[in-house]
């Protein structure tokens, strides 16, 4: 028993010197891209096939074509999936031939129109960036930062509250201002978890879901009674902000391209300068990767438990805030569908790093954008569209499926996805 703490202490230098590791062509071989890709791209065709199959298998339609014969319940099989995915992709995308005819016209409002739908993706992905970023900038530091959805609230309120009650500043200064605000409410909502896990190993997971309702609670009181907009009659909804507050639109409406898309993508490579080319985040990531290793070489674990959930949490204010600044203008109950639980989907399938949250928050954005359309168009339950996000997400948590289906070879040095340390969070 004697020997653990020199054995500890030599694990976590050695734990050191490979999370600090700059790595070259001769200490290991580099991943080639398709390694790289291959599980989320085989993830999402075999979703979609999955996708297909259930579209068929819920039409009604198609049930009464198979009652006549065989070869017809097929055909209508086939047209019933292929006009839900092509309206699934006009309505995410755009159409292919408008957007051509569009651009030969030369007309600047058929232009605007015929791209829209891929711009209304971007919106619906602008969210999912900040909050994917959160959950996985938590994973990286060992943390399970279930609470993205409560600090996405009260960030809303707190930049909302900038945005209306603050009059009289230049835009230069209020918009900045208010975002920042929304920042720093979901960092305190964030740190306070963080805070009991360091100071009484409380587990995170518990505590940003009490915390969750918490946030519910609180800003349904603030927009019942504090933040209520004057002349709503009760209805929970605060005053509209100032428009010195509000986060700029490219178009005129009804396009909601915004500024904040380019926001998101300049956090997100914050968050990877953060994460790989800092101390600061190879003292996250090295916690994360083992913590009590991490404390026999000497480096504060609580101090990092601590940094991690309060960055977390005001990645996951900006979500509630950009969403306020830049789409809402107001805060309502309805202000979130989902963003902070659909954000832990988003980690796992981006692997916890920042490229790849961005681009599963453009195909989430995507396919929720595109679901109206397909609802309409083909009458096709909106929820099926969950479900392939659902069957996306299964796939991706379990490589060793889609190998198995399309008899992949595992690399040999393939990089672990790094999660919390479990269920008592590694302080044993």
């Amino acid at each position: 028993m004697k020997r653990e703490p020199k054995k500890l202490e030599e694990a976590g230098n050695v734990l050191l010197q490979e999370v600090n590791e700059p790595g070259d062509e001769h200490s290991a071989p580099k991943r080639s891209l398709w390694n790289v890709i291959a599980i989320p791209v085989l993830a999402i065709v075999t979703g979609l096939i999955i996708g297909a199959i259930l579209i068929a298998a819920t039409s009604t339609t198609v049930y009464a074509a198979f009652g006549e014969s065989f070869g017809q319940g097929l055909s209508t099989a086939l047209n019933e999936i292929s006009t839900a995915y092509q309206a699934l992709f006009t309505g995410s995308i755009g159409d292919p031939g408008r957007i051509i005819s569009a651009l030969g016209s030369g007309d600047e409002r058929a232009i605007r129109s015929a791209f829209n739908p891929f711009l209304e993706s971007l919106v619906q992905a602008t969210p999912y960036i900040f909050a994917g970023l959160a959950v996985a900038l938590g994973f990286r530091s060992g943390l399970f930062n279930i609470g993205v959805e409560g600090q996405l609230f009260i960030g809303a309120a707190c930049a909302t509250f900038v945005g209306y009650a603050i009059t009289g500043l230049p835009t230069i200064i209020h918009m900045p201002l208010a975002f920042l605000a929304g920042a720093l409410g979901g960092a305190l909502w964030g740190f306070i978890p963080g805070l009991l896990k360091a100071t009484t190993g409380g587990h995170e997971v518990i505590n940003t879901i009490m915390m969750n309702w918490i946030a519910f609670r609180l800003t349904e009181w603030l927009l019942s009674g504090p933040m209520n907009r004057p002349g709503a009659a009760g209805m929970p909804i605060s005053p509209l902000i100032e428009e010195s507050a509000q986060i700029p639109q490219f178009f005129q409406t009804p396009i909601r391209f915004h500024l904040g898309f380019f926001i998101a993508l300049g956090v997100a490579w914050l968050v990877w300068w953060l994460l790989f080319k800092t101390k600061w985040g190879l003292n996250l990531r090295t916690v994360g990767a083992n913590p009590r290793a991490a404390k026999y070489a000497g480096l504060n674990v609580a101090k990092s438990y601590m940094l991690g959930m309060a960055i977390s949490g005001a990645l996951a204010g900006m979500a509630g805030g950009v969403q306020i600044l830049a789409v809402n203008r107001s805060m309502a109950l309805g202000l979130s569908s989902g963003y902070g639980f659909d954000s832990i989907a988003l980690a796992l399938i981006g692997n916890n790093h920042p490229l790849g949250v961005v681009l599963a928050s453009i195909l989430f954005g995507t396919l929720r954008n595109g679901a109206t359309r397909m609802m309409v168009v083909s009458r096709i339950p909106i929820d099926i569209v969950d479900v392939l996000q659902a069957i996306i997400l299964m796939f991706v948590a379990a490589p060793a499926i889609i190998r198995g289906i399309y008899r992949l070879r595992k690399p040999k040095h393939e990089e672990e996805t790094v999660f919390v340390s479990g269920w008592g969070g590694g302080q044993s």
